[in-house]
C-alpha cells in the first residue's frame, strides 16, 4: 500500500458511498468540494489521508456496517493520526452522537443536511484537529454549488430537484433522517441542466425522495412542467425522475410522459404491497384499486411506458391472505421489473415500535420473497420475450462480464450486444434490434 504525503502528490482522499442514488449524488458533491480544496481521489492501491463514510440507514443492519468500517479505520488512525475521518449520510443523521461516543477518533460526522458545508468540515479537520457533530436539518430551500459536483459517470448525471419528506410512512425512516419536503428554483435546476450538458452529459435522472412531490418555491408548478422544461434543454437526449409516490402522480406528470422526446418512458412507482390492510398500516394513503387505477392510467396515456416498483414483504401483521393479495397485483400490473425486499425494522419508525405480537416469522418472511421474486422472474420473461424484432435505442454503458457492449433504452431495460463491443463505445447511443428476451435484460445486434 502507498501512504499519503510523498512530495510532489497532492494529498488524497476517498468517499464510501451506500445506499440510494440520493446518497450518490451526495458523495459526488462532496468530492466536488473536496477537489476543490485540491485533494485527488484515491487510488485503489493507496491509503487516503481524507476518509469519508457516506452511510445509508435504510437496508438492514446500516449501523452494524458503520461501525464495521470504522473499526478498520481505527487500525489506519493509529497508524496515521493525520488521517481524517468523516462519517456522513443517514446513519450519522440519526446515530451522530453514538458514533463519537463510540467511535472517539472520528474527526467529525455530518447530517444530511451538511452536505453543503464537508469541504469546510474536512478543512478545518485537517488544520485544529477539533471534533465537530453537526447534525442540524435546513428548513430552507436547497442552494447547490453544482459546479463543484465531481460526478462518477462522463455522460450520465444525478440532479436533485427536491430533499426530504412529508410522507412518514410507517416503515421509512427518510422523514427523519433527511427532513420535510424543501424543493430547489426551477431557475437554478434549469441552470444545472445545461451546466451538465456543456460538460458533455447527456442523459440526467431527476431525483428525490418523493420527487413528484416537488414544487417550485416560485410559482408552485409541479414535476410534470419541470419535466417539459427540462425537455427543452438543448443537447440534452433523455431526462429520468425517481422516485414517484402512487398518490402523486397527477394529470401534469401523465401530460409530461406522454409528450415523449427526452422524456424517458419509464416510471418507478413503488407500491410496497397488494393488500389495502397492510397499505393502511403501512400508511401509504392508497388502495391496491387506486394504485391499479394510476397504472392503467399512465398506460392509457403511454403505452409504451415501463413501470418498476417496490415491495416489502413479511410486514408486521402481514398475513397469507394479505401477501396473497401482493401476488395478485404484481401479475395485474405486469411491471417490467422489480424490487423486493424482507421487512426489517427501522429505529425511530412507527412500525419498529409496534412489538413481538406483529413479527412475521423470518422463514416466513424469506420463503414469501422468494415466490415474489419468482413470479417477476416469470413475468419479466414473458415481458423481454414481447420485445424480440423490436428497435431500442440505447446509450452503451460499458462492457458485460463476456466483453459484450451492454447499454439501457430509455425505457431502462438493460441490452447486451451481440457482436457489438468493439464498435461500441461508452456514452454513445446505438439502435439495437432485440434477438432475445431474457428475464432480466434483452439481447440484441446493432440495427443495419
Amino acid at each position: 500500500m502507498t501512504r499519503e504525503g510523498r512530495i510532489g502528490v497532492p494529498p488524497s482522499y476517498r468517499v464510501e458511498t451506500w445506499g440510494c442514488q440520493m446518497n450518490v449524488l451526495d458523495g459526488e458533491r462532496m468530492a466536488g468540494q473536496l477537489e476543490a480544496q485540491g485533494l485527488r481521489r484515491a487510488n485503489e492501491d493507496e491509503d487516503p489521508g481524507v476518509v469519508l463514510l457516506n452511510t445509508c440507514s435504510v437496508r438492514e443492519k446500516a449501523e452494524a456496517k458503520v461501525f464495521s468500517a470504522l473499526g478498520v479505520l481505527a487500525r489506519r488512525k493509529r497508524e496515521n493520526p493525520d488521517l481524517v475521518i468523516g462519517v456522513t449520510g443517514c446513519v450519522a443523521q440519526v446515530s451522530g452522537e453514538e458514533i463519537l461516543d463510540r467511535a472517539p477518533f472520528v474527526d467529525f460526522v455530518a447530517g444530511t443536511g451538511q452536505v453543503e458545508r464537508i469541504g469546510e468540515l474536512v478543512a478545518s479537520a485537517r488544520r485544529e484537529r477539533r471534533q465537530a457533530l453537526e447534525l442540524e436539518l435546513p428548513e430552507e430551500d436547497p442552494v447547490y454549488q453544482f459546479r463543484q459536483i465531481s460526478r462518477g459517470s462522463p455522460y450520465q448525471a444525478y440532479v436533485t430537484v427536491i430533499e426530504g419528506c412529508d410522507q412518514f410512512c410507517t416503515f421509512c425512516i427518510v422523514p427523519f433522517t433527511r427532513g420535510r419536503e424543501r424543493s430547489r428554483l426551477a431557475s437554478e435546476i434549469l441552470e444545472e441542466l445545461a451546466h451538465v450538458v456543456s460538460l458533455g452529459y447527456t442523459e440526467v435522472t431527476l431525483l428525490g425522495q418523493t420527487v413528484n412531490a416537488y414544487r417550485d418555491p416560485v410559482d408552485g408548478s409541479g414535476l410534470g412542467d419541470l419535466l417539459r422544461r427540462a425537455s427543452r434543454v438543448e443537447g440534452l437526449k433523455r431526462v429520468r425522475f425517481l422516485t414517484s409516490h402512487p398518490q402523486l402522480v397527477d394529470d401534469g406528470l401523465v401530460a409530461a410522459l406522454s409528450q415523449g422526446g427526452p422524456i424517458a418512458p419509464y416510471l418507478h412507482l413503488p407500491a410496497q404491497s397488494g393488500s389495502d390492510r397492510v397499505l393502511r398500516r403501512m400508511k401509504r394513503r392508497y388502495t391496491a384499486a387506486e394504485y391499479l387505477e394510476t397504472v392503467f392510467r399512465v398506460r392509457a396515456a403511454v403505452p409504451e411506458i415501463a413501470l418498476s416498483s417496490d415491495f416489502i414483504v413479511g410486514f408486521p401483521g402481514e398475513s397469507d391472505e394479505d401477501f396473497e393479495s401482493t401476488l395478485k397485483l404484481v401479475r395485474e400490473a405486469r411491471f417490467g421489473s422489480l424490487f423486493g425486499f424482507r421487512y426489517s425494522p427501522r429505529p425511530g419508525t412507527a412500525a419498529a415500535r409496534w412489538g413481538s405480537e406483529t413479527e412475521v416469522a423470518e422463514a416466513v418472511a424469506v420463503e414469501r420473497l422468494a415466490r415474489l421474486l419468482d413470479l417477476q422472474s416469470e413475468l419479466q420473461r414473458e415481458i423481454n420475450a414481447s420485445l424480440v424484432g423490436r428497435e431500442f435505442e440505447i446509450l452503451v454503458e460499458g462492457e458485460d462480464k463476456s466483453g459484450q457492449s451492454k447499454g439501457r433504452t430509455s425505457c431502462n431495460r438493460i441490452v447486451h450486444v451481440e457482436d457489438g463491443s468493439g464498435r461500441l463505445r461508452p456514452g454513445q447511443y446505438a439502435r439495437i434490434r432485440i434477438t432475445r428476451g431474457l428475464p432480466n435484460s434483452l439481447i440484441g445486434k446493432v440495427a443495419q
